[in-house]
C-alpha cells in the first residue's frame, strides 16, 4: 500500500488557477453577451474571417455615406426653403411693380418692397445650416452675400462707385440724373449691369460657382448645394438695387417707366430661372433620397450577413454567464475553506 500526501497548497493553487480561467470565459461570455456578437472573431471564424472583414468594411462604408446624405438631405431641404421663400418674395415684388407700372402706387410703398426685397435675398442666401452657409458652394465656412445696407458695405460701395462715373462720364446733373428713358436705360445697362451680371458681382458674393458633389451611393455622385452665383439671385438683385435706389418722386416719368419696365424683366427672368433652379434641387433630393433607401436595403443585407457570421445566441450566452458566474462563486467559497485548513487547527 503506497501513501499519497495531500498538500492543502496544492489544492489552493489548483483552485486559484481554475477561478482564474473561469474568470477569463466570464470575460469572454459578458462580452458576447453585451455584443451579441463572439468575442474573438479569428477564433470563432477560422478561414471565413476574411469574409467577416470585408463583410465590416462594407458595412461601416454604407453607413457612412448614409450618415452623409442626412447632411445633404437637410441642406437641400434647407436651400428648397430658402429658395421657396425667394420666389414668393419675387412673385409678390413682380405684382407691386406691375401696379406701379399703371401709377396706382406711390413710390415710397414701391422703394419700401425693393428694400424689403433686398433684404429677404440677403438674408435667404446668407442661410447655414450646421455651421456652414448652404449657398455658398464650396466655400461654406464664408458668408456669401455681402449686406447691402451695412455701413462699408462692399456692393454699397461698388454702386456708388458706378452711380459717380456715370455723372463724371456723361455730365449729368446730380439733381436730374436721368432726364429720360435713355438715359437710365445707359446708366442700367451700361454701368449697373456689370456689377450684377459681370465680373462686379464679387463685391455681393464670396460664394464659388462650384457647388458641393456628394457621393450619395457606392458608386453615384450628385450636387447637393446651390450657388449664390446663379443668375437667378443676380437678377433679383438688380431689380431690388435698381428700385431701392434709384427710384425718387423727382424721377421724370419716361425715365421711371424705363425704370420699372426693366426692374419687371429683370423680375420676371429671374423667376424663371428660380423655378429651373428649384427643379434642379427637387431632382436632387429625390435622387438622394432614392440612393439613401438603396443604400439602406444593402445596409440591412450586409447587417444580417455579419450577423450569420458572427452572431451568438443571446439566450445562449446569457445561460453561460449565469454558469460561470454560479462557478466563480464556488470557486470563491471553496478557496475561503481550504485556506481556513490548518493543522494545528485539526490537532486542536
Amino acid at each position: 500500500m503506497k501513501a499519497s500526501f495531500v498538500s492543502s497548497s496544492a489544492i489552493s493553487e489548483a483552485m486559484r488557477y481554475s477561478l482564474m480561467k473561469t474568470q477569463a470565459d466570464l470575460v469572454k461570455a459578458q462580452k458576447e453577451n453585451a455584443t451579441g456578437f463572439v468575442a474573438d472573431k479569428g477564433l470563432a471564424l477560422g478561414v471565413r474571417t476574411a469574409q467577416s472583414v470585408t463583410f465590416n468594411r462594407e458595412f461601416e462604408r454604407i453607413k457612412g455615406i448614409i450618415d452623409s446624405n442626412a447632411l445633404a438631405a437637410t441642406r437641400l431641404s434647407a436651400t428648397q426653403e430658402a429658395l421657396d421663400h425667394l420666389a414668393a418674395g419675387g412673385q409678390a415684388f413682380l405684382a407691386t411693380l406691375t401696379t406701379a407700372r399703371s401709377g396706382a402706387l406711390q413710390d415710397n410703398v414701391l422703394r419700401g418692397g425693393a428694400e424689403d426685397l433686398l433684404e429677404s435675398l440677403i438674408g435667404a442666401l446668407n442661410t447655414s445650416v450646421n455651421g456652414e452657409y448652404i449657398f455658398a458652394g464650396i466655400n461654406t465656412d464664408v458668408k456669401p452675400i455681402d449686406d447691402f445696407f451695412q455701413a462699408g458695405s462692399a456692393a454699397k460701395t461698388a454702386y456708388d462707385d458706378a452711380y459717380a462715373r456715370y455723372l463724371s462720364d456723361t455730365g449729368a446733373d446730380p439733381t436730374n440724373p436721368f432726364p429720360t428713358a435713355a438715359d437710365m436705360d445707359l446708366f442700367s445697362g451700361t454701368y449697373l449691369e456689370p456689377l450684377f451680371m459681370g465680373a462686379g458681382w464679387s463685391d455681393w458674393s464670396s460664394a464659388s460657382d462650384q457647388a458641393i458633389t456628394s457621393r450619395i451611393s457606392l458608386n453615384e455622385t450628385n450636387e447637393t448645394s446651390v450657388s449664390a452665383n446663379h443668375s437667378g439671385v443676380r437678377k433679383m438683385a438688380m431689380a431690388a438695387t435698381m428700385i431701392s435706389q434709384l427710384l425718387s418722386d423727382t424721377l421724370a416719368d419716361d425715365a421711371r417707366a424705363a425704370l420699372v419696365d426693366k426692374a419687371m424683366s429683370l423680375v420676371a427672368s429671374s423667376l424663371t430661372d428660380l423655378t429651373d433652379l428649384r427643379s434642379q434641387t427637387g431632382i436632387a433630393q429625390k435622387r438622394l433620397s432614392d440612393a439613401t433607401d438603396r443604400l439602406g436595403q444593402q445596409s440591412d443585407l450586409m447587417e444580417r450577413q455579419i450577423l450569420s457570421l458572427e452572431g451568438v445566441d443571446p439566450y445562449e450566452a446569457a445561460t453561460r454567464v449565469s454558469e460561470l458566474m454560479s462557478h466563480v462563486e464556488t470557486a470563491y467559497s471553496l478557496t475561503a475553506r481550504i485556506q481556513q485548513l490548518s493543522l494545528l487547527r485539526f490537532l486542536s
